[in-house]
């Protein structure tokens, strides 16, 4: 039997963009279901996906009012897939940044049960980024080195945005309780995973820049991932602290 599964897109100004995905998408993987999260674009994304999902029942989609981050998009459509049976939710972009033709290894090992969360890592062997200028390489693999320096998660690319979560974690997680973006949102996510006792793979995907439409990064992006990680840092270490305390008391 194959699993319900849900592919949770989020968009702001991606008009030129979406249909090259969808098609991608539904070439590689035509079973499964796409949600798409649109913060009222201006530039009709969400007039064009009310067109397809009218004469593509695969195609759902959920507009927000305003534009009010990416993690709080993916919360929405979390909150959606699981009103609605989903078991395996994944996050993809928009922009083409992420290969349809990777997200069947993700979901191979989803459906397989071996692990809880799974994730199309750039920074694993075998893991690829094509055309990225060197900034955005050393801001990805410095932010990546620091949580891992920091909080140690053991997840060698946390900041990753292609992922495919099993129910079991969307159900488990407090998600009224996320308020981070972008980066931030990602980190925070794999934190929360991680301290819930759930199971992370990471596979190898290659990361393709964007060719159409415009990145969302931003200085106050990066500024909220340093903060953030740094408090989560001393969180995670102080807690580890108190249970290895804990278990010697009891030896």
């Amino acid at each position: 039997m194959l699993s319900k599964i849900l592919v949770v897109i989020p968009t702001f100004n991606e008009r030129l963009a979406l249909p090259v995905t969808l098609s991608g998408l539904f070439e590689a993987q035509p079973e499964v279901d796409v949600l798409i999260v649109d913060d009222g674009s201006p530039d009709g994304t969400g007039e064009w996906a009310e067109e397809q999902a009218r004469s593509d029942s695969r195609i759902h989609v959920l507009h927000r009012s305003e534009k009010s981050g990416l993690g709080m998009a993916y919360i929405a459509g979390f909150e959606w897939a699981l009103e609605r049976d989903y078991e395996i939710i994944c996050e993809f972009d928009a922009d083409g940044s992420h290969r349809a033709l990777d997200l069947g290894q993700l979901l191979d090992i989803a459906r397989s049960g071996r692990a809880d969360l799974v994730i199309g890592s750039r920074w694993v062997p075998g893991g690829e980024i094509v055309d990225w200028p060197k900034s955005r390489f050393f801001l990805s693999r410095g932010a990546n080195v620091y949580v891992n320096a920091v909080m140690g998660l053991g997840v060698r690319d946390a900041t990753a945005g292609f992922r495919a979560y099993t129910r079991p974690v969307l159900e488990t997680l407090d998600l009224s309780g996320v308020q981070s973006q972008g980066y931030c949102f990602q980190i925070d996510m794999t934190y929360r995973t991680v301290e819930a006792g759930f199971r992370i793979a990471e596979v190898p995907i290659v990361f393709v820049e964007r060719e159409l439409g415009e990145s969302k990064m931003s200085g106050s992006i990066i500024s909220e991932a340093f903060t953030k990680v740094a408090g989560w840092g001393l969180t995670r270490r102080r807690n580890q602290l108190r249970r290895l305390f804990g278990r010697s008391k009891l030896a």
